[in-house]
């Protein structure tokens, strides 16, 4: 299947022949669904937490001195928050007739009716000064559309969310990646003052985060009296995945080269494995509000953040009594409790009573994330469920609706009993009861990747993605899903969502 020259890309791409072959296998096989067995709900599977235990959990965190980091995916361009702009200007540009009562054209509209609104505005006015862009005609719009997206003006559609401006301030406005800055210093802050941040880049763009970088940080560490530590990580090229054919034979260039893809936000569990911290925040890029909006934010990240400190504590307590054989019955039966209603695993019906001891050893020695979850209030992607293991066993997962057999009559109904949403909010443990760092990587489930259709010129082909990170990469860690509120919610997945209300 494989000739010498693809071996030599093989070896530049730093992948394995066998690894190869396994993708081969995985679009030939396909992925198998997750068995989900309800969605998860406030006392099955979801913590709701009142004030007193909300400030309990804010005091835990406050008096923790561990070490923390913010983990920050960023790397992803931001084309698709410019959709339906891309689909106007085409329109424009070919003088087609615009349907502007159409709700595609409506929102262009809005775009437009509402321009001095946008953060970006008075970056944008400079490039089109002379333009009224305060009485315009729609003569006007192809040029500033072009201004806004285009590499000979703000570039915006070829630039990462992080790098765009997204909030005005009186002193100036501020991009997504100094909102994250800001965040860090309100409730990532250590006893030293210090800081840590960790965005995952592109390569074509490593260099522009950190100009920006350079250029704002004495700024906000003068505003928040902190000393940032910041670095940046790419994905790595040895993640990426064959794309194949239709007929799942390799894909191949015009020049004959193998096509290789980035493997989606799972491929990161490479980089957040490489990370060296007690405790990692994790969020995604565009979740940000401005300062004055941020409290609710601040104050319950403190509280997830407490949740892990202290349900860590029992967790480690109880693995030094396992090591040390220190068990009654009653101990055991504890246990078995604790992980049923803090981390809601049930046991499988056909323990051996003999092996306890290490079955509650394996099951509390693992990764722990305190992941938040909002009502869904119809926004698209993942949820929180109760899925059985390979071992038989129930534990919370956050699945995506394609990992669910919606053909399947008792799947779909319990899909569409799902009140929650993953609003990517996490709060991660990776050191274990010894100090010691856990391998990340043993603790995905290969199983759970996903296949899509794409194409390169002008010929179809399947496309393949590693486990998610919050999803089939983080299987086998101990979770707590936690409710925590809408406001804490304020993703920029299209340009219009900065006129909310929450991004002014």
């Amino acid at each position: 299947m494989f000739i010498e020259k693809d071996l030599a890309q093989f070896a530049v791409q730093g992948i394995e022949v066998v690894d190869v072959e396994k993708q081969i296998e995985n679009f030939k096989r396909g992925f198998p669904y997750l068995g989900i067995t309800a969605s998860a709900t406030p006392g099955k599977g979801i913590t709701r937490l009142n004030e007193r235990q909300q400030e309990h959990y804010i005091h835990q965190y406050e008096q923790w001195t561990g070490s923390r980091i913010k983990f920050v995916p960023a790397s992803g361009a931001a084309t698709r928050m410019f959709k339906t702009l891309y689909e106007a200007i085409q329109k424009l540009d070919n003088n087609e007739t615009i349907d502007w009562g159409s709700k595609l054209m409506q929102a262009v509209k809005n775009f437009f009716v509402l321009l001095p609104d946008f953060a970006f505005y008075d970056e944008l006015k400079t490039i089109v000064n002379h333009i009224d862009t305060t009485n315009l005609k729609e003569a006007d719009y192809a040029i500033i559309l072009h201004a806004l997206l285009g590499d000979n003006g703000l570039n915006y559609g070829s630039l990462p969310k992080g790098l765009l401006t997204f909030h005005r301030y009186a002193d100036g406005a501020r991009t997504a990646f100094e909102e994250h800055l800001m965040e860090a210093a309100l409730y990532g802050k250590m006893a030293d003052d210090s800081a840590a941040l960790h965005f995952t880049v592109s390569p074509e763009h490593h260099s522009k985060f950190e100009e920006l970088y350079d250029n704002v940080y004495k700024y906000y560490e003068k505003q928040y009296n902190v000393r940032y530590g910041i670095s940046f990580s790419e994905q790595k090229k040895s993640t990426d995945t064959l794309a194949v054919n239709v007929n799942n034979e390799p894909f191949r260039n015009a020049d004959g080269s193998l096509l290789f893809r980035p493997a989606g936000h799972g491929a990161l569990l490479e980089n957040l494995n490489a990370l060296d911290a007690d405790m990692v925040f994790i969020k995604n890029i565009d979740n940000v509000v401005p300062e004055r909006h941020v409290a609710e934010t601040v104050r319950w990240k403190k509280i997830l953040a407490g949740v892990l400190v202290e349900k860590q504590k029992m967790v480690f307590a109880y693995l030094n009594d396992l090591e040390n054989n220190m068990l009654s019955a009653d101990k055991q039966n504890e246990i078995r409790l604790f992980l049923r209603d803090v981390f809601c695993i049930t046991f499988p019906a056909n323990l051996d009573k003999n092996k306890l001891n290490d079955y509650l050893y394996t099951k509390l020695n693992r990764p722990i994330r305190v992941c938040g979850m909002v009502k869904n209030e119809g926004e698209p992607g993942g949820g929180p469920f109760i899925a059985r293991d390979a071992d038989g066993s129930l534990s919370p997962q956050i699945a995506e609706s394609q990992q669910i057999d919606i053909k399947n009559p008792q799947q779909n109904a319990i899909l569409k009993t799902s009140t929650y949403f993953n609003p990517v909010d996490l709060l991660c443990g990776i050191r274990n009861y010894k100090g010691e760092k856990f391998d990340l990587l043993q603790y995905r489930d290969p199983a759970t990747g996903f296949i899509s259709l794409k194409s390169k010129d002008g010929k179809d082909l399947k496309a393949q993605e590693l486990p998610g990170l919050w999803n089939g990469a983080m299987s086998d860690w101990n979770t707590i899903f936690v409710e925590v509120p809408l406001i804490t919610f304020n993703p920029v997945k299209t340009v219009n969502d900065l006129l909310r209300k929450e991004h002014q």
